[in-house]
């Protein structure tokens, strides 16, 4: 006889919904330090990230 867990299906929609807002989070972040900050009119923060993006191999000019 199979026994169904009613908990674990229950807790899938959470988790995938976490998990996309997460991704969310991170994309966002990611997209204002490649843009945000790459376009900075402040050196130190355009430096910074245009040394990082050299550092990944992220073609910038």
């Amino acid at each position: 006889m199979t026994e169904f867990s009613t908990d674990r299906a229950a807790a899938r929609p959470q988790a995938r919904s976490e998990a996309l807002i997460a991704a969310a989070i991170a994309f966002s972040i990611g997209a204002f330090m490649v843009f945000g900050v790459g376009f900075a009119h402040s050196d130190a923060l355009h430096n910074a990230a245009h040394d990082t993006r050299h550092t990944l191999a992220f073609p910038c000019h």
